[in-house]
Formats: C-alpha cells, sequence, structure tokens
C-alpha cells in the first residue's frame, strides 16, 4: 500500500499524520502502523494519527501508539488541528472526535489551544498520584529531575501489577517554582521516554493544583525535554477540574510517501 504522509511534531513529540478523509486508508493494519512508526526501518514517530471524516464534527482523530494501541494524545491532537488545517478543513475554532470524546480547539499561527475534557478524580497512595486525562498517569514529585532515571522507574511501576494489564504513563516532576514545573514521561504504547507527553503535562499541572488546594483558576507552565507547554485550569476541589486548557506549538516536519 503506498501511503502519502505528513510528519509533524509538538515540543519533540512526534505523528505520522494521514488524510483518511476518503477512507483510502481504513485497511491499514496494526502490523504496517508498526512498521512505519518504526525508527529504523519505517519514517519513525510516536505515533500515527488518521484524520477521517465525521458525520456532525469537523472531523475525528484516529490515533495509534507506535506499538499500534490505542489512547488519547494531547499532543498528536493539537498536532492533527495543525494538519487538518493543511487538508482544507476549517480550524479557527474547530470541534472533532477522540477516543476519549468530543473537543474543542483553537488554532493561533502555531500555536494551539486544546480544550481537554473535565476530570472528577485524583487517587493519591502515600506521595504518589494517578490521574486520567484521556490517558492513565502516575506522577511523583521529585527534589532533582536530572537525579532521576525516569526509563528505569517508568519501566518498572507501568509493568507493576496494579498496573501491568492496562499500562500506565509514568511522570516525575519538579517544582521550579510557583507556577512552573519541569517533567520527564515515560509512555505507554511507545514502552520508552518521549520529549513531551501532552496528556502527561496536563495530569502534572492538575496534581500541583490538587496537591496545594490551589482553588479557582491556575495557569502552569511546563517544561518537557522538547519545549515549553503551559496547562490552565479551574480547580474546584476535590480532585474536579474543569475548563483544562493544553497549549503549546504544532510544526510540520516533511512530508513524503511510503510502501507498505
Amino acid at each position: 500500500m503506498l501511503i502519502h504522509f505528513q510528519k509533524y511534531q509538538g515540543t519533540g513529540n512526534d505523528f505520522v499524520m494521514l488524510d483518511n478523509l476518503n477512507g483510502q486508508y481504513n485497511d491499514l493494519s496494526i502490523a504496517q502502523i508498526v512498521q512505519i512508526c518504526d525508527r529504523r526501518f519505517g519514517i519513525g514517530a510516536d505515533g500515527l494519527i488518521k484524520i477521517n471524516r465525521h458525520d456532525s464534527l469537523d472531523f475525528e482523530i484516529d490515533y495509534y501508539n507506535s506499538d499500534g494501541s490505542k489512547s488519547f494524545c494531547g499532543n498528536g491532537a493539537r498536532c492533527s488541528v495543525a494538519f487538518a488545517k493543511t487538508i482544507g478543513i476549517d480550524v479557527l475554532n474547530t470541534r472533532f472526535s477522540a477516543i476519549d470524546g468530543e473537543h474543542s480547539a483553537q488554532m493561533n499561527n502555531e500555536t494551539i489551544t486544546l480544550d481537554m475534557l473535565p476530570v472528577n478524580f485524583v487517587n493519591q497512595v502515600d506521595k504518589s498520584f494517578v490521574i486520567n486525562t484521556g490517558s492513565p498517569h502516575y506522577i511523583r514529585f521529585v527534589e532533582n529531575l536530572g537525579n532521576e532515571n525516569i526509563v528505569s522507574e517508568g519501566r518498572q511501576i507501568r509493568y507493576s501489577e496494579p498496573y501491568k494489564k492496562e499500562g500506565i504513563n509514568v511522570n516525575l516532576v519538579e517544582l521550579t517554582d510557583a507556577n512552573s514545573i519541569k517533567i520527564a514521561t515515560y509512555e505507554r504504547g511507545v514502552e520508552d521516554e518521549t520529549l513531551s507527553c501532552g496528556t502527561g503535562a496536563t495530569a502534572c499541572a492538575l496534581i500541583v493544583g490538587f496537591s496545594e488546594n490551589r482553588m479557582g483558576k491556575n495557569e502552569i507552565a511546563v517544561q518537557v525535554k522538547g519545549g515549553y507547554l503551559k496547562v490552565d485550569f479551574d480547580y474546584l476541589g476535590n480532585g474536579s477540574f474543569t475548563n483544562i486548557k493544553l497549549i503549546g506549538p504544532s510544526e510540520f516536519v516533511f512530508k513524503g510517501e511510503i510502501n507498505v
């Protein structure tokens, strides 16, 4: 199958983007998706995204991790908005479907503001937290991120008994000042550290609000290894958050074609 693609990245989280508005890639198999995402034998990416038609919204995001599994991806959603514009979709204020439900987004040049779904539950166990921001995340605060091995710890937690079957993303967070954090993320589905994780950045920012009981409006700057994101949200108390926005860049890398 000859595939025409574009490559996008959002703070180092990279994706192969396919225009599937006419359904030409409906039969793309999981094995082919894995091959395309392979960094040695394919294009190389953290994930693959098909943009599908939707009956009532502007489009549908059909997202696959590099191992072929499915989840919601915040950076992938932002990159999807930028890509959708290139295939003729009006994305100034857009609404689309993803695996976790309906989202809206706004595009301003290369900056995409993504409206995330509300969050209503946080599970705290000792000094760690588990929260779902479209994908499940385990979070632990550390004093110095540079002294930590996110791959080793992430793999250990992700494959531990509570999370082994479904998997979980693992995040280490360093507070740099009152409204700024640095994070490192091990992503399930990629099974390695990624340079950025949008749902992870969102999850970590929300946990800052939760752990310090910051009621009302919050703005948290998030430094990931691939750049900078911002997360805005309202904290209502008791682990409930609304008006959650993930804000950051989306950049075109290259386009081409591949036979799989």
